[in-house]
């Protein structure tokens, strides 16, 4: 039986640059929620590596700590199934620290928005999964969180991915980063 080509992909989530409520440039905090659940849809989806982006070091302290607890501390007996998902967990002071870190330097850097953003190329979900799979072209795959990436961080990006449309009529826009994170790797990853 022939293996199926899984694309090269990592996946970033960025905390700064990101804008809060009033449109101000922030750095978010980490959250346990985003650390396990992302990095769950990522092992079920074949993400090479999962990286929580923050450039404050104690940030990143708290990931390694969440991250000892569920690899080799008593989280690692209590739910090894959890302890598989953080294997390929990693944390990265910049994007380009991530990046260089996952060893693909070329590789296309796709942002997240729940908009267009002026000046940076879109891909569809079909498009870009077309790029991975057919192309098989390496795809960091860039989340935001707060109210989003800041414009010129996107614009730095190669694209933006498609946003992922609420229901008619309202067309509702406001997905937790987990949500989207997943809706995002079944697109461009699941098997069908």
């Amino acid at each position: 039986m022939e293996v199926p080509f899984v694309p090269r992909m990592a996946v970033g989530l960025v905390h700064y640059p990101i804008k809060d409520r009033a449109g101000k440039v922030v750095a978010t905090n980490i959250t346990n929620f985003d650390i396990h659940d992302i990095a769950r849809a990522s092992k079920v989806y074949g993400v090479e590596r999962y990286y929580l982006i923050h450039p404050m070091k104690e940030q990143l302290m708290f990931v390694d700590r969440v991250l000892d607890h569920w690899r080799v501390g008593t989280g690692s007996s209590y739910n090894p199934k959890r302890r598989t998902a953080l294997t390929d967990v990693y944390t990265a002071p910049s994007l380009e620290a991530a990046i260089q870190s996952w060893g693909e330097p070329s590789c296309l850097r796709i942002a997240t928005h729940a908009r267009a953003v002026e000046g940076v190329p879109t891909y569809s979900f079909a498009g870009l999964r077309k790029v991975i799979h057919e192309e098989k072209k390496p795809l960091f795959l860039i989340l935001g969180t707060g109210f989003g990436l800041t414009t010129e961080f996107m614009q730095s990006c190669d694209g933006i991915l498609e946003s992922i449309r609420g229901a008619p009529p309202e067309d509702y826009r406001h997905l937790s980063v987990r949500s989207a994170a997943s809706i995002c790797l079944d697109r461009l990853m699941g098997p069908w």
